[in-house]
């Protein structure tokens, strides 16, 4: 009788074998945890170097440092997974920015709310003029965005020229959004926690999240399955400018001061964040979860190489090997991917 009851539990247990196997192995193929471990090293052999580091403001620094990129990568994702790519987020959110400060100074009492819901309008009307652009007029994205930077930059230049706003000229709620914290963590980055995790539930969990996927896999077949391509691609921009106008508002919030220049080279930034996080910069894969950890990667190695009094030369160096090595690895995952398709294909025949 023992025997019999034992014989399920014996069955049973090379499957359960196998599946913790297979759920090990799947862990390990997560494109994130390169950069997952990457920033663990660094916090912590930073923080041997210098405990302060890791101090409650410490922390709180980082977090806010990471914040604005955050958000930027996570729409840069989206787009970089169709096989397309926006320079132009450092100029569009310093225009939404430089438009806040303004807005501010010219209506102090108006709510807080008011003013995110217009600054995300403003982002998306920005990302539909790059996303019309693009699927419209048939132009590479590298070329439409690269001169959209340019205009974006202009109107705001035009528009602010010598002004600037500053702390002062904004609401003490609006500012205490950077300041005020729950839990350690500031609301910005709350705020920007949050967009991470619904944007990652849209990708993986709804039909138009999985077709940007399709797009950049294959834009041809994905026509040929049904997918409507233009209004994916151009979902895809508006959804990217829309976290840029998030991105842009918060932005004033975070620092002292707006202008001309405000958010000038950020779209380097925010597009090395995105693939250093395992977006692949030919499209079809990656997460917003991971452009969102190379973000945090990112801002976390100019924070500990200034805590270290390393050169800021090296900051630069150390961010285009990591761009570098991500492309590589990128690159010989594909190729594995596709020797262990033929190898696949040749079995069958």
């Amino acid at each position: 009788m023992s025997t019999d009851l034992n014989r399920p539990a014996t069955a049973k247990a090379p499957e359960e074998r196998h599946r913790r196997a297979s759920g090990i192995a799947a862990v390990l193929r997560l494109r994130e945890l390169p950069v997952m471990i990457a920033l663990v090293g660094l916090v912590f052999f930073t923080w041997l170097v210098n405990p302060l580091f890791l101090s409650e403001q410490g922390v709180k620094d980082l977090l806010l440092n990471a914040t604005i990129v955050m958000l930027l990568a996570v729409g840069q994702a989206l787009v970089i997974i169709t096989r397309n790519v926006d320079l132009s987020v450092g100029s569009a959110l310093g225009l939404v920015a430089f438009s806040t400060g303004s807005l501010f100074f010219a209506m102090p009492d108006v709510p807080v709310i008011v003013v995110f819901i217009l600054g995300m309008i403003l982002g998306g009307v920005l990302g539909a003029v790059n996303g019309i652009l693009v699927t419209v007029a048939k132009v590479p994205a590298l070329v439409i965005t690269l001169g959209t930077l340019y205009i974006f930059r202009g109107i705001n230049n035009a528009w602010a020229g010598g002004t600037q706003y500053f702390a002062g000229d904004r609401p003490q709620e609006f500012g205490a959004l950077s300041v005020n914290t729950v839990l350690g963590f500031p609301l910005i980055t709350l705020i920007a926690v949050i967009v991470v995790i619904v944007v990652a539930v849209f990708m993986a969990g709804t039909r138009p999240g999985r077709d940007l996927y399709a797009i950049g896999s294959d834009p041809d077949a994905a026509k040929l399955f049904g997918i409507p391509v233009t209004r994916r691609v151009l979902l895809a921009f508006i959804a990217n400018g829309v976290l840029v106008g998030l991105a842009g508002v918060l932005y004033a919030s975070r620092f002292n001061s707006v202008g001309a220049t405000t958010g000038t080279g950020l779209e380097l930034d925010v597009v090395a964040a995105a693939v250093v996080g395992g977006v692949a910069i030919f499209g079809g894969s990656g997460t917003v979860v991971g452009a969102a950890i190379g973000a945090l990667l990112l801002t976390t190695i100019t924070s500990a190489l200034a805590a270290l009094r390393v050169d800021k030369f090296w900051q630069q160096a150390i961010v285009g090997i990591l761009i570098l090595a991500a492309i590589i690895i990128d690159r010989l995952a594909a190729l594995r991917t596709a020797r262990k398709l033929r190898i696949s294909e040749a079995r069958n025949v």
